[in-house]
């Protein structure tokens, strides 16, 4: 029961479809990540345990916080750089066999710091899904210069074909610092043309926006509504982003 629930606007998502918030997870250990899932842990779907990080932790604790996090209804998965070291190693079986023995039921797909070519990445998709695992798949490239030379139609093109792989959501790179990346300029500000013109070829159901500061997530919830997809959350900013979503909180009062 919460107090004040007659001023609480309702938000009714189609679970695992869209209102999706995928948190980072940059080294939480296990009684903050307990307190975490206490208070916020119901407006929390993915939690990613971003770039290597889980080979530097003990297994059994890495295992207790995968249990965690789904005893609160949230799927933990790792970041897709430990995905491209796997790949970059020839280990992606051992990968696949490793996560399932953890106890993960989901993974993320990238490219971002790796060349991989696309139609082995549609592959490993693929296989990825065929070992039974919901996949989130990421277009976009962590260095700058390459993300710039990825033009929109190609971008578009590569979000279709993943999609069509077998890709439960597609993320859209924004990287931890959400500038100079895929949709954001050097300021952090949405490239507003661009996302209109992948959501004239792309459902926004199918995509989860890296949005990891508030001026994106303000954009995203009073553009796309309130149950618009969006990750690379900080720990910090759970609650902040269900106040945005929920018009709780000055930018989207009296807006959503």
């Amino acid at each position: 029961m919460k107090s004040f629930n007659f001023l609480l606007p309702e938000r009714i998502a189609d679970y695992g479809e869209n209102g999706i918030t995928m948190v980072l997870d940059k080294g939480l250990g296990i009684l903050n990540l307990v307190d975490i899932m206490e208070i916020s842990g119901e407006y929390v779907d993915f939690l990613k345990f971003g770039w290597g990080t889980i080979i530097l932790h003990n297994k059994d604790i890495i295992q207790e916080k995968i249990e965690i996090a789904k005893s609160y209804g949230t799927s933990p998965y790792p970041g897709g750089s430990l995905f491209e070291i796997a790949y970059l190693n020839n280990k992606i079986p051992e990968y696949f066999n490793e996560l399932d023995k953890l106890g993960f039921e989901t993974l993320e797909i990238s490219d971002g710091s790796v060349d991989i070519e696309h139609e082995k990445k549609l592959e490993l998709i693929k296989e990825a899904k065929e070992n039974g695992f919901y996949v989130l798949s990421e277009v976009g490239k962590k260095d700058q210069a390459k993300d710039n030379n990825l033009e929109l139609e190609n971008r578009i093109k590569l979000i279709q074909s993943e999609l069509k792989a077998g890709s439960n959501k597609v993320i859209i790179e924004g990287r931890e610092s959400g500038k100079d990346i895929g949709i954001f300029d050097s300021n952090g500000n949405v490239k507003a043309d661009e996302i209109a013109d992948i959501l004239k070829n792309v459902n926004s159901d199918d995509l989860i926006w890296e949005a990891p500061k508030k001026n994106q997530q303000v954009y995203f919830v009073l553009n796309l509504g309130s149950n618009v997809n969006l990750g690379n959350i900080s720990v910090d900013d759970i609650t902040s982003l269900e106040t945005i979503r929920r018009g709780l909180r000055g930018d989207t009062i009296g807006k959503i």
